[in-house]
């Protein structure tokens, strides 16, 4: 059901005479290897069977089943947000219900306007590339666009008129309302949790790259990424630790007021920032001891206390200059920024274009293909090859293997529980909540997992209207996930995304630029210590972001040569202004009412 995101690989394909590369970097055997379990995969699988059970069981009691399918909606939001701090989250839920409300919206005056099955394919296909779109742009997180665009398709073919609209909707609003609550109800037992786990993956990060941060000078006659990870993982363990550390201090700002948890946090990611600049012996490497990291990551992710370690240089200071860099965001000023970013991602010039003309073209010819062979459900080709679209065509050349190995197994396991669904009701009920908890449980260990236990709950919400022959269903899904898999990929080689360098290219000038501001504020010993602190943290985001344009760029095909030396130099350039930053950050400030771990 997630759509969990996938960290972009390593480099497959430069330019187009090194295609034989890119064949053998599209083994299947990476892309179904299964991964450990997330360490909060239990969340959404929990939010989602209680956010359902309530509306699924309500409407077994008043008998009215086949409306299960607009409560349903409401339901899935309840999936969302679970990574961010719940300031955020209750706004970003109500987000998502509003969404999924206007997409079913839409699909439903269009099913009630027109039976035309080529105008209902192309309004699912629109509406999939919106989606797209909107969710890479606004960075929800998973699962992404492929709930809504499940939710819209299906209502596209789903018998309706004009008069019922508004009753359907009032339902997935009130499911929607009540998977609000159950997405915030965590915060009345712990309301910093989301900022706990942040700062412990930081913590733990940080340690790893404390640990083994690999020589500053190793390879230097050889810097392609390819040598520099086979021999060096300190390049990696630095970009982990800095993407971590950034995502930390991202939680922690959008947590609203500081309470004496989250200043415990704080300080606890200062720690962590400090073994990331400046790993390994040396000035500011104190705070730099893997086993106190670890150790201070795995209490602050438990139920206790929040450890308060002894304060790191600057960090009075850098307290300070959290505070003042919250204000500005919470502040007229920085929501227009916000919504100015916003914009420029969706503008004319986004890189999320050629990834939104994709969706739109493969799920048409995928849905228009079914439609000619007389399949019944076109909206599931729709769905499949919605699902594909990652961010890159390596991702979704991996995304495509895994969705239909996981299809294909799904229906051996729907044929096998159907019976046990038509005893009654109530076990159609039950069923469809084991195999929500089912899909969450197993989705973060491999994709292809989790759509075993997804396509058997997509075939039986069909029960709730009426029993189907199982032969037809499975003779359709099967179809399906094949012509829409092969199609949504087709089209994903044939529309290019030349616009991935440029992104790298963009993302260089700006990494530039903050290195070179960071590098003032360290040589002028006038420059006030938040200054430099904020100077820092620009250039740790630009790092990240620098990375993550690089990665997804090296997964793209048919596209002129990435600027491997100039990247790998401005990421060098920019680790090493970090761990200079690190020795100027100001006195040791001794806090009262601190203990030393």
């Amino acid at each position: 059901m997630s759509d969990t995101p996938v960290r972009p690989g390593r480099p497959t394909v430069r330019k187009l005479p090194q295609l034989p590369s890119a064949v053998r970097g599209l083994a299947p055997a990476p892309a179904l290897r299964l991964s450990r379990p997330s360490d909060t995969w239990f969340k959404p699988a929990l939010s989602v069977v209680v956010a359902s059970a309530v509306p699924h069981l309500t409407l077994l009691a008043i008998g009215r089943l086949d409306l299960i399918v607009y409560t349903m909606a409401g339901s899935l939001c309840a999936l969302y947000g679970h990574s961010l701090p719940y300031a955020r989250r209750a706004r970003a839920v109500a987000g998502v219900v509003l969404g999924m409300a206007a997409g079913l919206a839409g699909s439903l005056v269009t099913a009630s306007l027109t039976g035309s099955t080529a105008v209902l394919i192309a309004v699912g296909a629109l509406l999939a590339a919106v989606q797209k779109v909107l969710c890479d742009a606004t960075r929800i997180g998973p699962p992404g666009h492929v709930i809504f665009t499940f939710v819209s398709s299906a209502a596209l073919f789903a018998p309706q008129h004009l008069g019922q609209i508004p009753g359907h909707l009032a339902l997935t609003l009130g499911a929607g309302a009540f998977a609000w609550l159950v997405a915030l109800a965590p915060a009345l037992v712990r309301r910093e949790g989301p900022e706990r786990r942040a700062v412990a993956r930081a913590l733990e990060a940080a340690a790893v790259c404390a640990e083994d941060p690999g020589p500053r000078n190793r390879n230097a006659a050889d810097p392609s990424p390819r040598h520099r990870d086979a021999a060096d993982p300190g390049p990696r363990h630095r970009n982990a630790a800095a993407a971590a550390v950034h995502a930390a201090w991202q939680c922690l700002l959008a947590s609203g007021r500081p309470t004496p948890v989250r200043r415990s946090l704080e300080r606890l990611v200062v720690h962590a920032e400090a073994a990331f600049v400046a790993p390994g012996p040396g000035p500011g490497a104190g705070a730099a001891d893997p086993e106190r990291l670890r150790a201070w990551a795995a209490r602050t992710r438990g139920r206790g206390p929040v450890p308060t370690p002894p304060p790191a240089p600057g960090t009075a200071d850098e307290l300070y200059g959290i505070d003042a860099e919250r204000a500005v965001l919470r502040a007229r000023e920085g929501r227009r920024a916000a919504r100015r970013a916003l914009l420029r991602r969706l503008g004319p010039g986004s890189p999320l274009l050629p990834v939104a003309v994709r969706t739109l073209i493969g799920c048409a010819l995928a849905g228009y293909l079914c439609a000619a062979l007389g399949v019944g459900r076109p909206y599931w080709a729709i769905v499949t090859a919605a699902s594909l679209y990652q961010a890159n065509i390596t991702l979704s050349w991996n995304r495509t293997l895994q969705r239909t190995l996981g299809n294909l197994l799904g229906v051996l396991v729907f044929a096998a529980v159907l019976p046990v669904s038509r005893i009654g009701p109530l076990a159609l009920v039950c069923c469809c909540l084991f195999f929500g908890f089912a899909a969450e449980a197993l989705i973060t260990r491999n994709y292809w997992l989790g759509s075993v236990a997804v396509t058997p709950m997509a075939l039986l919400v069909l029960e709730f209207g009426g029993a189907h022959p199982a032969g037809e269903l499975i003779g359709d899904r099967v179809l399906d996930t094949v012509l829409g898999a092969a199609t949504g990929f087709l089209a994903a080689t044939l529309v290019t995304n030349r616009r991935a360098t440029g992104r790298v290219e963009q993302a260089l000038d700006v990494t530039d630029r903050a290195r070179a501001a960071a590098e003032r504020t360290v040589a002028d010993p006038a420059v006030a210590p938040t200054e430099r602190d904020r100077a820092r943290r620009a250039l740790t985001a630009s790092l990240v972001e620098l990375r993550e344009a690089g990665d997804t760029a090296a997964g793209e095909w048919w596209q002129r040569a990435l600027p491997e030396q100039r990247l790998l130099a401005a990421e060098r350039a920019g680790h090493r202004t970090l761990a200079a930053t690190a020795p100027r950050r100001g006195p040791t400030v001794h806090a009262p009412s601190i203990g030393a771990e």
